[in-house]
This record gives C-alpha cells, structure tokens and sequence, in this order.
C-alpha cells in the first residue's frame, strides 16, 4: 500500500512538473511577439472596446507600449477609469494621467462610455467620437457577452447577439467614415473557436422561439466572422482593411456566467493555469492585427496565434453574410 500511495504520489508530482514546464514553455512563445518596436504605434489613435479588462486590457496595454493613443470604449465608467489608472502607472510611469507620446515612449489612455447592449449609447459614443477625434487608426471590436442566461438588451435584442454582433455592427459602420479619412486604418474583430457550433438562424435571429446559450454564443461569433468578410468586400480599394480573430481559450472573467461545482474547482483552476493563455497571451493576435508591417493591406482573413487560419465553408458563405448585413441594418436602423 505504500509503495502503491508513493507511487501515486510521484506520478501526480511529474503530473504537475510537466504542466509546469509546459506552462513556462507556452508562455516563452507567446512572448516572441513581444517586444516590437517602442514606436511602432506613435501617433495612431486605437479604439478598443471593452478595454476596462481581460483581453481587452491586456491589448490596451501592449499597444500602449508600441506608442498608441488607446480609447478605451467601455460600458462602467468607474471601472473604465480604475483600469485607465492602472495602465498609466504600469505602462506609462513617468507620464501621469496625463501622459503622452513623450512619456518614456508610451502612449495615452483616454476613457470613454460605451454601453454596446444600447444602441442609443452607441450612437451617442460615435458622435461624441466624431466631434472630438480627428482621426481614429485602428478599431479593435472586442467586448463580449459569454454564455449569459436568456436576457435582453435595451433594444430588446438577446443578449449576445446584440452585444456582440449588433451593438459592434452599428459602432463600425457609424465610424466608417473616420475611419477611411484616417486611412490607412484598420479594423480588428475579436471572434472565437466556437464560431464552428453555430448557425444563422434567420427565422429565429432573436432566439425568441429557443434559447440555447452555447448556441447563441457560437452564433454571435459566427456572425462577427460573416460581418468582417462582407466588410472586407465592400471596404475595398478603400485602404481600410478589416480582420477577424481567434484568441485560443484565455483566463478571463468572460466566463462569469459559468457554473463549475465547488470541489471541481481546484482542479479546474490547476488546468486552466496549465492549459489556458494568459490575457496577455491572448491579446498577441490582436496587438499583431493592430500594429503589423505584415498584415498592411490584408483584409478579410482569419487569424489565430498571428497566423492566416482556414474557416469552415459556412463562416465563408457569401449570400448567408450579405443577408445578415441586410437584415443588421435593418435592426440597428442604419437609414439608406
């Protein structure tokens, strides 16, 4: 028995060195990414929606970095500011609140309200952006709702489709014309592996008939990519390139809405530290979407880990995108 108990012992300690090594080992890749030049983004202004945390925060702060101007489009204020705060004390030290593309290399940090599950505060978000910015360089399309329960938003749209598809479906086109003024410019849109369990359903866009929250989520992201390739298509000769993305699986808070039972949790923390990116991690595709000689004039792809990835024949049809375009417009009421 106590060979048998050593034995068991040993192995879940190897167990737990390889997922160390391998923990350690992922995260020197990923950080090949790293460490651009200082400059690179000096001068562009960068929207990120939800910056305030996760991917979104991570992003803010690598672009910052490179030299940006962030605006962080995010729906609490008070949070907005906290992590605004944090990001010039970390990135931006010497800088202050007020800090610039002179202090130390680092960019600035601008807050914003943005609340995507409300059409009217977007609407009034771009407005506010367009009186106010003279150019806007990069959009990066990254807040999202995962797996909520059924709800709606203030439009009475469900939730995740409305927050994730819609609410970014309005803010891009109203800020089009900014965009192509400042071009080159670039659109960046934050999609997800489990675009692949998903499906529109034209009878039941608003999934008043069912709810499935996996599904709905799937569908949201599947969505985002059909709205970046019909984007790409009609932003053509226009120097605006538009790409959409997939960060991998990221320790994140999107999952909040996520029940895992109090003893699996241990176990549960142990392989989301060994197997799951860090945001930081995450953001890298994005930040190389964003900021890349490499990807200057591509538009209409789909990234993950900074490399060209295939899609499924669905997330490529071209009549199923041109009618989601038709009928957003129409629940956004874009005016033709």
């Amino acid at each position: 028995m106590a060979v048998g108990t050593a034995a068991a012992l040993l192995a879940a300690l190897g167990g737990i060195l390889w997922l160390a090594a391998r923990r350690f080992v992922g995260s020197s890749v990923q950080r090949l990414h790293q460490g651009g030049d200082s400059g690179l983004m000096r001068g562009k202004t960068v929207l990120i929606t939800g910056a305030n945390s996760g991917l979104g925060r991570a992003t803010a702060a690598e672009l910052l970095r490179l030299g940006a101007r962030v605006i962080m489009g995010c729906r609490d204020r008070e949070r907005a500011e906290e992590a605004a705060g944090q990001l010039r004390r970390e990135v931006c030290p010497t800088g202050g609140p007020d800090s610039g593309p002179n202090s130390g290399g680092a960019g600035e940090v601008v807050v914003k309200e943005l609340d995507l599950a409300s059409l009217s505060s977007v609407r009034s978000f771009c407005q506010e952006m367009l009186q106010e910015e003279p150019r806007l360089d990069v959009l990066i399309n990254n807040a999202g709702v995962f797996q909520c329960p059924y709800m709606k938003t203030e439009d009475g749209f469900e939730m995740q489709f409305g927050v994730n598809h819609l609410g970014h479906f309005l803010l891009t086109n109203l800020l089009l014309g900014l965009l192509k003024s400042s071009a080159p410019s670039r659109i960046v849109v934050v999609s997800s592996k489990l675009y692949k369990y998903g499906d529109i359903n034209f009878e039941d866009l608003n999934s008043e008939q069912s709810y499935n929250k996996s599904f709905c989520y799937s569908r949201s992201k599947l969505a985002n990519i059909l709205f970046t390739r019909e984007l790409a298509r009609r932003l053509e000769g226009t120097s605006v390139s538009v790409n959409v993305l997939h960060p991998g699986i990221v320790r994140t808070n999107l999952g909040r809405h996520i029940h895992i039972p109090l003893l699996v949790r241990p176990l549960f923390n142990l392989v989301s530290w060994a197997f799951f990116k860090t945001p930081e991690e995450g953001a890298q595709t994005a930040v190389y979407l964003a900021s890349s000689p490499e990807v200057e004039g591509v538009s209409g792809k789909y990234f993950g880990d900074c490399k060209e990835e295939e899609l499924l024949p669905k997330a490529m049809d071209e009549s199923v995108a041109r009618k989601l375009w038709d009928i957003s417009e129409v629940m956004v009421g874009i005016l033709k």
